[in-house]
């Protein structure tokens, strides 16, 4: 699309509109949410709020056309990463142009999916749908997909599910089928402190931990050198990861406290509580009872921050044969950041797919963009769409 056209986007304004809410993730996104009811409501068309941290947030549920039948899910989350501490040089809550480009945050992940989608709405109800849109929008995504999981159990629990679901992640409009899953916990080492002149009478969490970390860096190793692999993503094995460690107040204090997170990015294939376990195993018979020899109360406590399966929809699948279709694309792709695209997969039961502008190098950074042609293709895409539902009709 020629730049000077790029006003002409009917998803422009709703964009602008939706960069100005600052659904950073620790804040409430019901003025976004209840914005989009509105928008929606003045249509004919009646959403269902499914709330999340005791009503502080909540995802939109909005049906286009009959309920009764199997439907397109098209869906995206609505918070965003935060702001703090990048050297962004306009104000990321504030759609601006520069060039081919639009800026802000969440013009790429993924706001300027949901404001192609909705802006679509009026196109799609032009055509007496008899196969049903869906519209999701979900919440606290960038925390670990755990916002959208009561809306997930909701539509698992339908009597007559959406036949297939797109998620509008950032691929710059190319169809992904499969991304990997992610475990994430976090572990607090209790030790007994002392004065490390004696530091033989104390149990060292610090160093314990240490113990632990290494077992997860050497089952990291084991995954790189012996697999499963699959050479459809960029990091073809499962992989271990410890990205925080805090312990210990003084040198010459032995730490009572040591705390860490990991977690395991694996594919789908791969079953990450048989990873964990192995680790769990490995302190439960070699570190815990050595530290339990100098003070019972010590030893190793472990929660789950959160988790998310993987997604790996066969080619052969309905939903790819129209991502295909309404790309033009050839070929299929996959991921290892992982999606909301699993839950609606592996826990509702809906064939899924990865589809949407922009590109997932340009989310979270400062002056994050989108490429004015990534919004025209995706515009592309609902029109196609719009055409294909009404031909099945």
């Amino acid at each position: 699309m020629p730049l000077a056209d790029a006003t002409s986007l009917r998803s422009l304004s709703l964009l602008r509109t939706l960069v100005g809410f600052q659904t950073v993730s620790r804040e409430s996104n019901l003025p976004l949410i209840e914005y989009v009811r509105d928008y929606l409501q003045r249509m004919g068309v009646e959403s269902r709020l499914v709330f999340h941290e005791e009503g502080r947030k909540a995802n939109l549920f909005a049906t286009l056309g009959p309920a009764d039948r199997p439907g397109i899910v098209l869906s995206g989350h609505t918070d965003v990463v935060p702001v703090d501490g990048q050297e962004w040089s306009c104000d990321p809550f504030t759609l601006s142009r520069r060039g081919s480009r639009f800026l802000g945050r969440g013009v790429a992940d993924m706001k300027g999916f949901l404001a192609v989608a909705l802006a679509s709405a009026p196109r799609f109800l032009e055509r007496d749908l008899q196969i049903p849109i869906h519209f999701a929008l979900s919440c606290d995504e960038e925390v670990g997909c755990v916002g959208v999981r009561p809306l997930i159990r909701e539509l698992a629990a339908m009597p007559v599910k959406p036949a297939m679901c797109f998620v509008g992640e950032p691929t710059s409009m190319n169809v992904v089928v499969a991304h990997k899953g992610k475990k994430y916990l976090r572990v607090h080492v209790h030790g007994f402190e002392c004065h490390s002149s004696v530091s033989p009478r104390g149990v060292n969490a610090v160093e314990y931990a240490a113990e632990a970390i290494a077992h997860i860096r050497s089952i990291g190793r084991e995954l790189a050198a012996r697999g499963p692999f699959d050479q459809g993503y960029d990091v073809p094995h499962t992989t271990a990861h410890v990205g925080v460690v805090n312990g210990g107040t003084a040198l010459n204090i032995v730490p009572k406290d040591c705390r860490f997170d990991f977690e395991f990015r694996h594919l789908p294939e791969d079953d990450p509580e048989m990873l964990v376990n192995r680790i769990k195993a490995f302190v439960a018979e070699r570190l815990e009872p050595e530290m339990r020899a100098v003070r019972p109360e010590t030893g190793f406590e472990w929660q789950e921050m959160s988790a998310f399966p993987g997604m790996d929809t066969p080619e052969s699948t309905d939903v790819v044969r129209l991502a295909k279709a309404l790309t033009g694309s050839v070929t299929v792709g996959k991921v290892a950041y992982g999606t909301e695209a699993g839950m609606f997969s592996a826990w509702a039961g809906i064939p899924t797919v990865i589809c949407g502008p922009g590109d997932i190098d340009q989310a979270h950074k400062p002056d994050e963009y989108i490429e004015i042609d990534q919004l025209a293709a995706c515009e592309a895409f609902m029109n196609r769409l719009a055409d294909r539902v009404h031909g099945l009709a």
